[in-house]
């Protein structure tokens, strides 16, 4: 299997692109999805980048599986889990008690997404480069 790692990471930075783009457009709901949504494809570059394959959308499970060989990735565990709450309800007004996603995230919430995924995608971009 080829790593497609640089693929991944570079399809991460565009998603963080976008997560900016919507922040300032006052759409915090897709700020936060492409938040999480960046930080999915950078551990999965990682992952990769370790000649293996990261499966699903759940970031804690991708960072876990990636701890015993980057136990330093333990810091971001918080940080993972706080994004996985991004992937469904940020897209589908099922995923809420009630209204739209559209209605339902903030600006802390959008801001806090993003610093977030720049995090995680800084550590693996950086541990994607050492580790080539």
């Amino acid at each position: 299997m080829a790593s497609r790692a640089r693929d991944w990471l570079r399809q991460a930075e565009r998603d963080l692109e976008v997560a900016r783009t919507t922040f300032q457009a006052g759409q915090f709901d897709w700020s936060c999805f492409a938040a999480q949504q960046a930080a999915e494809k950078a551990l999965k570059a990682l992952h990769q980048t370790h000649h293996a394959e990261g499966w699903g959308h759940v970031l804690r499970t991708l960072a876990e599986g990636l701890l015993d060989r980057e136990p330093v990735l333990s810091s971001l565990l918080e940080a993972a889990k706080i994004l996985d709450k991004y992937y469904i309800p940020t897209r589908y007004p099922n995923g809420l008690d009630a209204g739209a996603p559209a209605d339902a995230y903030t600006r802390t919430e959008a801001q806090q997404a993003i610093a977030h995924a720049e995090s995680i995608t800084r550590f693996c971009q950086a541990r994607c480069g050492a580790t080539r």
